[in-house]
């Protein structure tokens, strides 16, 4: 099993930060271009328990991948987690937590994730998925300091 944590503090308010990251829509905004990301379907402006999103997105080496995610765990204003339900990782589960702060709004992302394809999947790691992760994740933080 791999993780990736990240911290950020963005000076906004709890309830700015929760109606952006509720609304599925948003993955789209903070998603890098060369992604291809994709909603398919119609899905509605507000997450909830259950609620299953199907998307396409580019995988390096893998061409384009279906991906569905069920939201799952929503606490109103805190806290939710996507679960990769169909996709290019064995194992996914991203939970999104935000906090008021002094300062604003801390945003925690902690993914944890298990690649298929044993040894490939081990060494596709090392060589390309952490970094690859690591960038994904650096984006978002540029987006959302420049979205608040």
């Amino acid at each position: 099993m791999h993780s990736l944590h990240r911290e950020q503090t963005i000076p906004t308010s709890l309830d700015e930060a929760w109606a952006f990251l509720s609304n599925p829509y948003n993955l789209s905004k903070i998603t890098p271009p060369e992604m291809g990301f994709q909603v398919l379907g119609e899905i509605p402006e507000e997450i909830y328990n259950g609620l299953l999103i199907s998307y396409r997105v580019k995988v390096p080496y893998l061409g384009n991948q279906l991906w569905v995610s069920e939201i799952k765990h929503v606490r109103l204003r805190r806290a939710f987690v996507d679960e990769q339900r169909v996709g290019p990782y064995r194992f996914w589960y991203h939970y999104h937590e935000i906090n008021q702060v002094e300062e604003g709004v801390q945003f925690i992302d902690q993914v944890s994730y298990q690649l298929p394809f044993g040894p490939l999947g081990r060494a596709a790691q090392v060589l390309f998925v952490r970094r690859s992760l690591r960038e994904i994740f650096d984006y978002r933080k540029e987006v959302f300091s420049s979205l608040f």
